[in-house]
């Protein structure tokens, strides 16, 4: 755990801290921790990027991503491939 020293911290905002710890029966030093959990939010909210990237939809083609260059040609899916199926029924 790391350490946090406010300094020059206006009067009332102290008074505040003090009367808000009070008010949730905390010391000023636990409802500071808390406001800035409330703020920043806990690492142990924060989701992994993995998690992240896995709740991503799944649209459009990695290969739009690259530069024209670099990118193949795109098949075509679409009505031939529907009329293949008919034809073969």
């Amino acid at each position: 755990m790391s350490h946090l020293v406010v300094r020059d911290l206006d009067v009332f905002l102290a008074w505040e801290l003090h009367r808000r710890a009070a008010q949730h029966g905390r010391s000023p030093e636990s409802e500071h921790r808390e406001i800035l959990i409330a703020v920043l939010g806990s690492p142990s909210d924060a989701e992994s990027f993995k998690t992240l990237l896995g709740s991503m939809p799944d649209v459009g083609l990695d290969e739009e991503l690259l530069p024209p260059d670099h990118r193949r040609p795109l098949r075509r899916r679409g009505p031939r491939r529907a009329a293949r199926a008919v034809r073969s029924q």
